[in-house]
């Protein structure tokens, strides 16, 4: 899979929202229905002062600014995650179903973008999937480009 993963196999997930309670459901989620290492972070500040942990994915909400509104927002973070290692999956997370927001996100380097709703964890389970298919076949077509 990605030569960042544990021995064990584990994903290594970061969860960046500034909802705690929205940020604890989401850690329960995965927790229940997968075998992931978490760790939940409630500023984008906090998260990248821990990128040394290498994670596999970061699942990132688009607006970290709700409770102080001095803490860096999602995009800030993503650009920065971006600058650290491009090669680290962010999946953008938000309220807003809107558009131009999600499109934004993607110009910005974003893996996806998901709308906070009942089918929120599906959809990301689903995303983190494919991300993974995604870096299996980037890998292969490396290794074959390489030796032509």
């Amino acid at each position: 899979m990605n030569e960042n993963i544990s021995a064990t196999n584990r994903i290594k997930l970061f969860l960046v929202d500034d909802d705690a309670i929205y940020l604890k459901l989401l850690e329960l989620e995965f927790l229940q229905h997968a075998d992931f290492d978490i760790e939940t972070f409630a500023t984008g500040e906090l998260c990248l002062k821990n990128m040394d942990h290498k994670p596999d994915v970061v699942i990132l909400d688009y607006y970290l600014d709700g409770i102080d509104k001095t803490a860096m927002n999602g995009i800030e973070t993503l650009d920065k995650i971006k600058k650290l290692d491009n090669n680290i999956p962010v999946i953008m997370l938000s309220q807003q179903d809107k558009i131009d927001i999600a499109i934004s996100c993607m110009h910005h380097g974003a893996f996806d973008y998901v709308v906070k709703s009942e089918t929120a964890f599906i959809n990301l389970q689903k995303i983190i999937t494919r991300t993974f298919k995604y870096k299996k076949l980037k890998k292969q077509l490396n290794w074959y480009m390489e030796r032509m």
